[in-house]
């Protein structure tokens, strides 16, 4: 009989968002997008867009990627429409949030270009946050990879 996965999160997974090691490279990767946003002049990318699209990512992204892996991996009834929920919800954090952002807020918007680089980001940092467990172990299991 196959493990049942739940669609919805579940207490641990909004545990898994605050451990230590998962906050910390949060915060290294908002740093440097922040950076960015401050020091690059690029019409499209600010501190506004980039705290919007960063939290989103950091709460969302490893629940698509659960979803999918998980979906694909048990086949439970309707696993196709949980696919589909996932990639919605990819799709609001990397392009309806930033589409309302920059309408509400008057900037010119580069919505092709910012899709082909937030989507890629978006499903990385989601498999990398995906992870549940320690940094400890986090490292262990990547050096087991390599053997």
């Amino acid at each position: 009989m196959n493990k049942q996965y739940s669609f919805y999160p579940d207490r641990e997974y909004f545990l898994e968002l605050i451990r230590p090691w998962k906050l910390f490279s949060f915060c290294v990767a908002m740093s440097l997008l922040l950076y960015g946003a401050v020091n690059f002049e690029t019409g499209d990318w600010d501190v506004g867009v980039t705290l919007l699209m960063g939290v989103l990512t950091y709460t969302m992204a490893p629940w698509s990627v659960y979803i999918i892996f998980s979906a694909i991996r048990y086949r439970t009834g309707y696993w196709y429409l949980h696919i589909i929920a996932a990639l919605i919800a990819g799709l609001f954090v990397v392009d309806w949030a930033y589409m309302l952002y920059h309408t509400m807020a008057g900037n010119v918007i580069y919505r092709e270009a910012n899709f082909y680089a937030s989507t890629p980001l978006y499903f990385m940092a989601g498999a990398f946050w995906l992870y549940r467990g320690t940094l400890k172990e986090f490292i262990a299991n990547v050096r087991k990879l390599g053997n």
